[in-house]
């Protein structure tokens, strides 16, 4: 197999989130308590790719948040006048690809499948790879959905071999547009099933959903926060606090529920700022 580097792409803004990334990068949203961008550096070293000279992160908004975050665990591209997409992302770290492959993961992609690590739940876009092709991880489409790649829909990953990689230009633009599409109307692309769970985080509701999904139906708590109150099928952060009630939430780091209060399908932040799904 041809050599892999590694790429999370964090830079976006989280739009679709808001206002929970007004002042939190998406890529640093906690998912049952560890952050969206540790999830996928985890999945990858389950495949053998970590370190500096192995993955690389890139960042824009609210870069110096990444930056801090990820430290010298990756390779860090900072995009400094704001997001590039996808395809400008990876185009600017070609000095740092280096004439290899590259397995590209979004950061707010929320994977779980439960017979197979984080790593080797994908191994399956690298097996047998002739680094020849791009191949794209991919769940069936949503009955009623249009678009998608023959049916499928992109899961959170792709691969894509440096032929294609070389010619990517450092302006702002998709993957779709200038690596999938152009493969599919090549034969080049190749579909690979994800087995388990894909959520894409970007709205409250899928957010809180992938953090539900953590949780496995019971409460997911740090073991420095404090439950005097109830809690039911929630998330809860370092240093939480519930003397009231929550049901089906994420309570943030140093988030807190005060007493005779009762939140449900929400999100909170140590800030008090409530995010509610219904």
């Amino acid at each position: 197999m041809s050599a892999v580097a590694g790429v999370v792409l964090a830079a976006g803004e989280g739009q679709r989130l808001r206002p929970l990334t007004a002042t939190v990068p998406k890529s640093l949203c906690p998912v049952g308590n560890l952050p969206l961008l540790d999830h996928a550096l985890r999945r990858l070293a389950g495949l053998g790719l970590s370190g500096p000279a192995a993955v690389a992160v890139n960042a824009a908004y609210l870069a110096e948040q990444v930056v801090d975050h990820v430290g010298d665990r990756a390779h860090l591209s900072v995009e400094p006048d704001g997001p590039i997409g996808t395809s400008g992302g990876i185009a600017r770290l070609r000095p740092w690809i280096d004439g290899r492959g590259v397995l590209a993961g979004n950061a707010d992609a929320y994977l779980h499948d439960p017979f197979r690590d984080p790593g080797k739940d994908i191994a399956a876009l690298l097996d047998g790879w002739s680094g020849e092709t791009v191949r794209m991880l991919t769940k069936p489409c949503f009955p009623g959905d249009t678009g998608g790649f023959s049916g499928r829909r992109f899961a959170g990953f792709s691969l894509m071999p440096w032929r294609y990689v070389r010619d990517l230009a450092e302006v702002d633009s998709n993957l779709v547009r200038t690596v999938w599409r152009p493969a599919e109307a090549a034969g080049e692309l190749e579909l690979i099933a994800y087995e388990g769970l894909y959520l894409d985080t970007g709205t409250p509701a899928d957010y809180l959903a992938a953090n539900l999904h953590a949780a496995a139906g019971g409460v997911l708590a740090d073991p420095s926060a404090r439950i005097p109150g109830q809690a039911d099928e929630s998330v809860l952060g370092a240093g939480a606090v519930v003397e009231g009630a929550v049901t089906r939430c994420v309570l943030w780091a140093g988030a807190h529920v005060t007493a005779g209060e009762s939140l449900t399908d929400a999100i909170r932040t140590a800030s008090g700022l409530t995010v509610t799904t219904t």
